[in-house]
């Protein structure tokens, strides 16, 4: 029930605006009640847990129920994703005018003035920054500076020691077009020894011809909100402290009612 409707209820805002805290807190009240069984005829319910504890990934032993924050987060990742993947959709393309004419979503800035949707987007660009990864093609539209391109996801900060030799530079300034692997004459002239063994050891496939960002989370390497919420829980949210220790997913796995289960 929880999961059907209450978590369902504000699905369609959350993929547009970040929630205000004291908005989500209040929510996620109702549905903490409404698991410990209070009402409007009783309140004999008894918090036995608090709702952070209840909303941990299943595995680390927690409900399985969603952190609405996050999940808000996840949510609006996918808007921006599209920005990436869909530029010439009508939103993308006004979008892009407004607030990043010269530039990508993964690079842009708040800019002044900016509308709530764009600020609530803004905040979940560290979710699609962690998924993304460029399958590397020509490399011609691929900046070499702040974009993922590097085997693990990786992307070379602006901020890096001779990150000023390639500014403005693309991906294919590195790379030996003939046989499309690296010049490592240049990688190495230009990067630091850690940097330049990233990018030589990031593989370069002949079959692949063009430049495409795919999502590392998903096997179809497309975004998904179930998948951005746990990469979130999992990876670049730090959680562990709501993990428990145990044989959990023996626990999920038992054929037994779902009450045994929570009982356990």
């Amino acid at each position: 029930m929880i999961k059907s409707v209450l978590q369902s209820i504000p699905t369609y805002v959350m993929s547009l605006f970040q929630l205000p805290a004291t908005l989500i807190d209040s929510i996620e009240k109702m549905m903490n009640s409404f698991w410990w069984g209070h009402g409007k005829t009783t309140q004999r319910g008894i918090h036995w847990m608090n709702w952070e504890k209840l909303s941990a990934p299943k595995v680390h032993g927690g409900m399985g129920f969603k952190d609405l924050s996050t999940f808000n987060l996840a949510m609006l990742g996918k808007q921006g994703w599209k920005f990436i993947t869909e530029p010439d959709s009508l939103v993308a393309r006004i979008f892009k005018a407004r607030y990043f004419p010269s530039s990508s979503y993964l690079t842009a800035t708040v800019g002044h003035n900016p509308s709530y949707v764009w600020r609530s987007i803004m905040r979940a660009r560290f979710i699609v920054r962690g998924g993304a990864r460029w399958s590397i093609g020509s490399g011609m539209t691929i900046p070499i500076l702040n974009e993922p391109w590097l085997s693990n996801g990786e992307f070379i900060s602006s901020d890096t020691p001779g990150a000023h030799f390639v500014h403005n530079f693309v991906v294919s300034s590195l790379m030996n077009l003939h046989d499309k692997s690296w010049n490592e004459q240049v990688v190495r002239q230009v990067f630091s020894v850690d940097i330049a063994n990233k990018i030589l050891h990031t593989p370069l496939i002949a079959q692949v011809e063009d430049d495409r960002i795919l999502w590392k989370a998903e096997r179809h390497e497309r975004y998904s909100v179930c998948s951005a919420y746990r990469l979130c829980v999992t990876e670049l949210i730090d959680s562990s402290y709501l993990w428990r220790p145990g044989y959990w997913s023996g626990i999920w796995n038992l054929k037994v009612p779902p009450k045994v289960k929570n009982l356990i």
